[in-house]
């Protein structure tokens, strides 16, 4: 995951007459689409219509036989509030996002039901280091140190974005591109390290370096930009994308890596280390990727960017240091 700190809701950030604009029956639906028009928007309502997918009984043989006794699949998931990665809809004790959403395909493809619990980040490990979760579908990011405790299976890209005011003509691709600027990031994050290492690069190219602000809470940083107090915004891409399509008042100007320039980082299903569960539950990505159901849930959460073709077991990770 590429922060640790509790991300608001971006629908604390959308405009009031977007949220006048909902339904009234409970099935309040925002009428900004994930590409900035005007559409059907992000379905935040307790009733989701989550696309469902069937048992595979080749891919489902490879679950663990007492997991396939039990007839269900216990799945941790951070209770931040996320989105679209993992939030609460109108009712506000409904967990939805594309996290969940996966999930549920992959659980659907190996014949199991879904047991889900919201708990906090650190006790998401816990869980799995004692058994009570099968996995984790969290936004959890493939490292080398997590390597020796956890096994991975892959299902998407981990990216960053930087997010600045809507109309600029500013596009970031490199250190170059942000020397002299003010850029805002949280605090001990992934985001951090780079954006801080990007600054030193500035300066010993005889740059400016960047000059780095932090807040307390995510709206913060929204009404910064809106004031001219920050020049752009470096976070986890799917929260940026997010209150990019539901908000309208920014744009997305550059896009990389959660590793930086040294690996592709990449979010993935997390189990326990030898619990017997990583093959089947690649195999349910690879599956659901094939069938096209995994592509309309990236698309119905505006993450279609972040796909992978192919899910990979432990691959490459970010590295210790």
């Amino acid at each position: 995951m590429t922060t640790r700190r509790t991300l608001l809701a971006a629908l604390a950030a959308v405009p009031a007459t977007a949220l006048l604009s909902a339904c009234g029956d409970g099935d309040a639906q925002q009428t900004v689409g994930a590409d900035g028009k005007k559409g059907a928007g992000f379905n935040v309502s307790p009733r989701q219509h989550r696309i469902r997918g069937k048992k595979v009984d080749a891919i489902a043989a490879e679950v663990p036989e007492a997991i396939r006794r039990r007839g269900t699949l216990r799945l941790g998931g951070s209770a931040d509030a996320s989105p679209p990665l993992g939030f609460y809809a109108t009712d506000d004790k409904t967990r939805i996002g594309v996290e969940i959403d996966l999930a549920t395909l992959v659980a659907d493809t190996l014949g199991l039901k879904v047991a889900f619990e919201a708990v906090s980040w650190e006790n998401l490990f816990v869980g799995l280091d004692s058994s009570k979760f099968d996995a984790v579908f969290s936004n959890v990011t493939v490292t080398e140190e997590r390597k020796e405790k956890y096994d991975f299976a892959t299902y998407r890209l981990d990216n960053l974005a930087f997010e600045a005011k809507k109309g600029t003509s500013w596009r970031i691709k490199g250190p170059k591109d942000v020397a002299g600027k003010t850029v805002s990031v949280s605090s001990g994050t992934n985001q951090e390290k780079i954006l801080v290492d990007w600054s030193k690069e500035n300066e010993k190219a005889g740059r400016k370096p960047v000059d780095i602000k932090y807040f307390q809470k995510d709206t913060d940083y929204y009404l910064a930009l809106q004031s001219g107090r920050i020049d752009a915004y470096l976070g986890p891409h799917p929260t940026a994308a997010y209150h990019v399509a539901s908000a309208g008042q920014t744009e997305i100007v550059g896009t990389l890596s959660g590793g930086g320039d040294l690996v592709q980082g990449k979010i993935a299903a997390t189990t326990k280390k030898g619990s017997g569960l990583v093959d089947a539950y690649a195999a349910a990505i690879d599956h659901i990727i094939q069938d096209g159901s995994y592509a309309r849930v990236l698309k119905r959460w505006g993450l279609a960017s972040e796909a992978v073709k192919k899910s990979e077991i432990n691959p490459r990770g970010l590295p210790t240091s």
